[in-house]
């Protein structure tokens, strides 16, 4: 019979081969593949919305004023009053005008009598010369006299001209329809000749007048790209626009183009100094963009984790971000189409690590 000690020890050493043999027919442990969602990169043409606010102008806006300077006797029309062509909308005091006017007539009178005496007496003097009673000299010094009084006729003709036109002027005329938008005299007041007294916006259609930053200026070269303009107010209310004149220089403060949209059969609610909203899409260009959630961070830069398809593994990728929209996010560089990037549980993974698609069979 074995003593105790060699009983030990041969128990010890089988429970230390039942253990190995254990191990060896135990199965490998396996990672399990961790679910997540993911999108298959595509590139996108896409433009960016620029909204700008403005106001509703005409597209003619004529500043009317007197030709001659006087005392403004009256003036007919207020702001916002309708016009037509050839209605009376401002009076200066005309008596000076009158007075030059009676002064032209007498002097025209004047000189027209003395043209038909140089006239009549010319006649006499050709006769005599032709009977041979005048010397020729006289019938010059009788054609000269006659030639001086046609051309002080014609003289005094055209200063009666200049002062029946002067008459004429004291009172402003509308030359086309629209409406008054401004006033810039009041009766009482002495005008100087082409001082504005009536601003008229004619009916000749209407411009949304907006300011736009140089940045948009330089990214839409295309001036006849269609532009929806539409009410502040009421944004249902909106017309179709086409750029009809940019400003060449931008302006000294604010730094930005003046920029006029002719509208395209305006609807009655969009009225003369309406504001408005002018809202466009800038030339579509060729972008990437990820949903926002797919966005991690390597060493302080953005990045995000792209998927394996062959080995179903995620590696972490640093991609440039152009600009944040409201929903994701458009990478500059970094990614290419066919990328599969997570855009679910990115936070739980580690490089090397595999992943399963949600939904997927294990």
């Amino acid at each position: 019979m074995p003593s105790m000690p060699v009983l030990r020890a041969t128990i010890a050493l089988g429970l230390v081969a039942l253990l190995a043999a254990c191990e060896e027919e135990a199965p490998p442990e396996v990672a399990e593949a961790r679910p997540v969602r993911t999108i298959t990169v595509a590139e996108q043409l896409t433009g960016e919305r620029v909204t700008v606010a403005g106001t509703v102008e005409s597209q003619v806006q004529a500043d009317l004023g007197f030709r001659i300077g006087g005392r403004l006797a009256g003036r007919l029309v207020n702001v916002g009053d309708v016009v037509t062509a050839g209605q009376e909308l401002a009076r200066l005091d005309p008596a000076d005008e009158e007075n030059g006017l009676r002064a032209a007539e007498a002097n025209l009178a004047a000189a027209e009598a003395q043209l038909v005496e140089a006239e009549s007496n010319y006649v006499r003097q050709r006769q005599l010369y032709d009977r041979g009673f005048l010397a020729r000299a006289g019938l010059e010094r009788a054609e000269a006299a006659r030639n001086t009084a046609l051309s002080a006729t014609d003289a005094a003709r055209a200063q009666y001209g200049i002062a029946k036109r002067r008459l004429n002027d004291t009172v402003l005329l509308a030359d086309a329809p629209g409406t008054v938008v401004a006033i810039g005299a009041e009766p009482g007041e002495v005008v100087n000749p082409g001082r504005m007294v009536v601003q008229i916006a004619r009916d000749e259609g209407l411009d949304a007048v907006i300011d736009v930053p140089a940045g948009i200026i330089g990214e839409q070269p295309d001036l006849s790209a269609e532009i929806t303009v539409a009410l502040s107010q009421n944004p249902a209310v909106t017309a179709r626009g086409r750029i009809r004149e940019v400003a060449p220089r931008a302006d000294a403060v604010t730094g930005t183009f003046r920029v006029r949209i002719g509208l395209i059969d305006p609807p009655a609610e969009l009225r003369l100094g309406s504001a408005v909203t002018a809202t466009t899409t800038l030339d579509p260009v060729g972008s990437i963009e990820v949903p926002a959630s797919a966005l991690t961070s390597l060493d302080g830069q953005a990045a995000v984790w792209v998927v394996d398809s062959a080995s179903m593994s995620v590696a972490l990728r640093p991609v440039t971000v152009d600009r944040f929209t409201p929903a994701a996010v458009v990478v500059l560089d970094g990614l290419a189409p066919g990328d599969v990037v997570v855009t679910a549980g990115v936070q739980a993974l580690r490089p090397g690590q595999t992943v399963r698609l949600a939904g997927a069979a294990s």
